[in-house]
């Protein structure tokens, strides 16, 4: 059952004017336009619709809030990296989302999904940029893993990995996710369970019953930065 299953649709916000006051913990998702943002989103609610998934790229222009419990919020950002996008509506993008993701105190990490076929593109890599500097975590779902063998996915995963490592000091995470065969769903309710203080009685179970069982084996899908 899915942790995120009560999230429901709060509110749309087109000027920081309007982001709720009543927010006391949020967690942001970013990604480039088709890289399956409102999958991910949809299948983290165990839902079909909650975030609309658009045949056009780049058609979410403003800050969408979901509703996860009193005071926390899922908030969908607008896609990036649509080259058909109007003037206008990028440069709305950009001064909407720089002073949200720099000065929004409630904010408690960022979620940055990547298709894995391409990862770190030069605009992933300008937005984590950006975002760095806040000091919050960043969680990267590598999306639609189910378009690669398993190989292939521990390739893109060990090389993806490595970059970040490069990065230098800073709270970074990463793992594999498909919204199509829900791989990872475990993994990134653990992960944002935890920024959003929300109780994972699954979780729990689960550490308990391995600790019962002794060590885990070494390895896995996912992997944390140190």
């Amino acid at each position: 059952m899915p942790l995120f299953q009560k999230a429901v649709f709060h509110t749309t916000v087109a000027h920081l004017r309007d982001l709720p006051r009543d927010s006391l913990c949020e967690v942001a998702f970013a990604g480039r336009s088709n890289a399956g943002k409102s999958s991910a989103i949809n299948t983290l609610a165990g839902r079909t619709r909650l975030a609309f998934v658009s045949k056009t790229p780049g058609r979410t222009q403003h800050l969408n809030y979901f509703t996860l419990a009193e005071g926390k919020y899922f908030v969908d950002l607008p896609g990036y990296g649509y080259a058909k996008a109007p003037e206008e509506i990028r440069s709305q993008w950009e001064g909407l989302i720089g002073p949200y993701l720099s000065k929004r105190d409630q904010l408690a990490g960022l979620v940055v999904i990547m298709d894995i076929r391409r990862p770190l593109t030069e605009l992933d890599r300008r937005l984590i940029d950006w975002f760095r500097p806040t000091g919050r975590p960043i969680h990267i779902l590598l999306s639609k893993a189910d378009k690669l063998s398993r190989q292939e996915q521990t390739k893109v995963l060990r090389e993806v990995k490595a970059e970040i490592a490069r990065w230098g000091e800073g709270q970074y995470s990463l793992q594999l996710f498909s919204s199509l065969k829900k791989t990872g769903v475990e993994e990134a309710e653990t992960v944002l369970a935890g920024w959003l203080g929300i109780e994972n009685k699954a979780r729990e179970k689960a550490l308990e019953a391995l600790e019962n069982k002794g060590p885990p084996d070494k390895g896995g899908p996912g992997a944390k930065m140190p």
